[in-house]
């Protein structure tokens, strides 16, 4: 749930599955974890990194759109509210390693690897809450979102970190932007018996996995720094034939985003 730090809004492009439009405007916002507006980019609290994706369906008569939201790592530190409660509780008392010696899903994330990637372009994201998918004759498909990176993913060397840049990560976004299709947009498919309400089980990387589309990043927007403040991405699907599976961390994760967009609109 990596909270937004000098977050970077663009304006994409995207080729869908028949359900959308061919081509369908997107608006998408690279982040990094704790919030901090000022946190270098070359500071390992960073990591892991955030894409947050709309599909703007529709903006008359009424503005419609639906979203996806990923981080750079499948790992999820808690599996519900009390629980993702209990560990930023934790961060922000001191008391993490007794927290981790309980929370066996935190302590997993915690110590999963967490590099720093050459650019945002060149990252893997993983949603991490699964969805289902309903088709007309209402077969159910439970599915886990992935934006692989079309040029592959590629991190820094570890003895290289320290040579990082503080803004690296943003400042070079103008210069991915013209590069062409930057993401594959993939689903994880689930197979019985796989665990659909809970995070922080991931599924075998034997499952299928299908491409849906690809992203095409195209610009900045001009209103970036306006955008940042306004735009508040939602984890609950708004079209029709996709829903949310019963993972309570989706409603959760969904009032968080409420409050703190409202706060940051004020701000």
């Amino acid at each position: 749930m990596p909270l937004p730090s000098d977050p970077a809004t663009v304006e994409v492009g995207a080729q869908l599955p028949p359900h959308f439009q061919n081509e369908t405007p997107i608006l998408a916002r690279f982040s990094s974890s704790t919030g901090l507006p000022d946190l270098p980019d070359n500071n390992p609290n960073g990591n892991p990194r955030g894409l947050a994706i709309r599909f703007v369906l529709a903006e008359s008569p009424r503005r419609l759109h639906t979203d996806i939201i990923t981080h750079s790592t499948p790992f999820f530190p808690a599996k519900d509210g009390p629980d993702a409660l209990a560990f930023f509780k934790a961060l922000a008392d001191g008391s993490i390693s007794d927290h981790l010696a309980t929370y066996p899903s935190a302590k997993e994330f915690v110590e999963a690897p967490k590099p720093f990637p050459v650019s945002f372009a060149r990252e893997t994201f993983y949603g991490v809450n699964a969805f289902k998918l309903i088709a007309a004759d209402g077969t159910v498909t439970f599915i886990r979102y992935r934006f692989v990176p079309r040029r592959g993913a590629a991190h820094v060397d570890g003895d290289q970190v320290e040579g990082l840049a503080a803004g690296y990560l943003y400042e070079q976004i103008q210069e991915v932007l013209p590069l062409g299709p930057t993401f594959d947009l993939v689903a994880q498919i689930a197979e019985e018996g796989d665990v659909t309400d809970n995070c922080t089980v991931q599924w075998p990387e034997s499952r299928k996995v299908v491409t849906l589309g690809t992203i095409s990043l195209d610009r900045v927007r001009e209103d970036n720094d306006a955008e940042q403040k306004r735009v508040i991405f939602d984890p609950v699907p708004r079209v029709q034939g996709v829903e949310s599976s019963d993972d309570p961390l989706i409603d959760v994760r969904a009032a968080l985003y409420l409050i703190s967009g409202r706060e940051r609109r004020a701000a």
